[in-house]
């Protein structure tokens, strides 16, 4: 079954392929215990005390809180330190899903912008989105050189790592069901195949990581018509 990492605790959940079927562009981020747990804060008031940035805009009371902030990437950056500083961050995001979408990705090299790209789509879906963020990405990055392409997607992480080199065996075809965005899935893949040093690596999303935040207001740069 295909496996995610929790958001909340970091720990590996599984949920299986005929689960994902069910609910096309679908991408859980809790474990079920973690799920539980913010069930039954629900309609409470929590007395942790909350952050504010320089706007006055409440930050909850971790990095993030495991939100989507909304921020620029002026304020992404005036904000956020942590997280790796060399590589390529890509994300995507429907709201509703599907609704309204966009993508974005960035090559950092020491914590220094290299490139960027970023687009939207009037009709999409969570996962076509993080597919075009990581098909851009690839293409920012110097063919040759080495790098890791970061993320917060388990499910495109698990696609590429995991089965995409089944379904290639097998003409492009699953077991239970199609291939959500195919033409998409295809072209990542053989990008990744013919780009052996890079790396597809997970980060966690809305987690305080510098540059998974600035993917992250690039692809929700279509909200506020400002990046």
């Amino acid at each position: 079954m295909p496996d995610f990492n929790c958001v909340q605790c970091g720990k590996p959940f599984t949920v299986s392929e005929a689960a994902l079927a069910r609910f096309p562009g679908w991408s859980p981020k809790k474990c079920l215990t973690c799920k539980g747990q913010s069930s039954k804060r629900d309609g409470a008031t929590s007395s942790r005390p909350q952050r504010k940035d320089a706007s006055g805009r409440s930050t909850g009371s971790g990095p993030t809180s495991g939100r989507e902030e909304n921020l620029t990437v002026k304020e992404v950056l005036e904000k956020y330190q942590d997280g790796p500083k060399t590589g390529v961050f890509t994300d995507g995001a429907a709201s509703p899903n599907p609704g309204p979408g966009g993508w974005g990705a960035v090559y950092v090299v020491e914590d220094k912008i290299v490139n960027e790209l970023w687009g939207d789509e009037a009709h999409t879906t969570n996962n076509r989105m993080e597919l075009m963020a990581l098909r851009a990405g690839i293409g920012l990055i110097p063919p040759g050189t080495t790098a890791t392409v970061f993320t917060d997607s388990q499910l495109c992480v698990n696609t590429f790592t995991k089965w995409a080199d089944n379904w290639a065996a097998r003409n492009w075809r699953r077991k239970d069901g199609e291939i959500k965005n195919l033409e998409l899935v295809k072209e990542v893949y053989y990008a990744l195949k013919q780009r052996p040093e890079l790396e597809l690596r997970w980060i966690a999303a809305h987690n305080g990581q510098r540059y998974n935040e600035y993917a992250d207001s690039l692809a929700t740069a279509y909200r506020r018509n400002v990046r």
